[in-house]
């Protein structure tokens, strides 16, 4: 539970989200252009294959962009009605077992019920909450943050068809620039979990095309 339960919200994107983002965006462009045959492409293929990937990542995008915001506000009204709880009840044990029941559970351990009555007399000197729970320009912002970081991931891989009339060269130049950037994601993943990031990122390379092939497989 937030001291300020409705003003505050996670950070817009946490490292964590974007690497899986941007994981994301690339499994859904690669399972496009994974769709090419080398030896019968040609240019209205790869016009074809320019838009699905375009608009796939777009559709995705706004969805996951979407799906962020109300995963946003489902939190912030988990914890005002957290914090509603706590202000309402009368029975000072049962305020201090919601708080910490909304900490995590280290934490909680850790805290002597004198520690959480001081919590809980902090709490009630807040001001009065708003009837529910709104989102506000942080998490529009981290909405953006994710539909962008989807889109754009796109265009990394599809450049090569852009600006090479070698079509064959250009979806192997495409391909190298996916396994690149899903080591470079794995390898983010590493540093920032605390494992070995060159391990993390191989795996993401074997993973990501684990997922494209059962991608196409069922059709995708």
């Amino acid at each position: 539970m937030s001291i300020e339960p409705v003003q505050s919200s996670k950070r817009a994107l946490e490292p964590i989200d974007r690497v899986s983002e941007v994981l994301f965006g690339l499994i859904m462009v690669l399972a496009v252009t994974g769709s090419l045959s080398v030896a019968e492409v040609g240019r209205e293929d790869i016009r074809t294959m320019l838009i699905s990937a375009l608009g796939c990542n777009l559709a995705w995008g706004i969805i996951d962009a979407v799906l962020f915001l109300m995963e946003g506000l489902a939190g912030k009204s988990r914890d005002l009605m957290g914090f509603q709880a706590v202000r309402k009840t009368a029975d000072r044990h049962q305020a201090q077992r919601l708080i910490a029941e909304a900490l995590p559970p280290v934490v909680a351990s850790i805290l002597t019920p004198a520690e959480l009555e001081a919590m809980r007399l902090r709490l009630m000197q807040l001001p009065d909450p708003p009837g529910h729970a709104r989102l506000d320009k942080d998490d529009w912002r981290g909405a953006l943050g994710v539909f962008l970081l989807v889109f754009l991931s796109t265009f990394p891989v599809v450049i090569p068809f852009i600006f090479m009339h070698d079509t064959v060269l250009a979806l192997r130049v495409s391909n190298a620039i996916a396994v690149v950037l899903l080591f470079i994601s794995g390898y983010a993943f590493g540093r920032i979990t605390g494992r070995r990031p060159v391990r993390l990122g191989i795996a993401m390379v074997v993973l990501g095309a684990i997922l494209v092939g059962l991608t196409m497989a069922l059709g995708g």
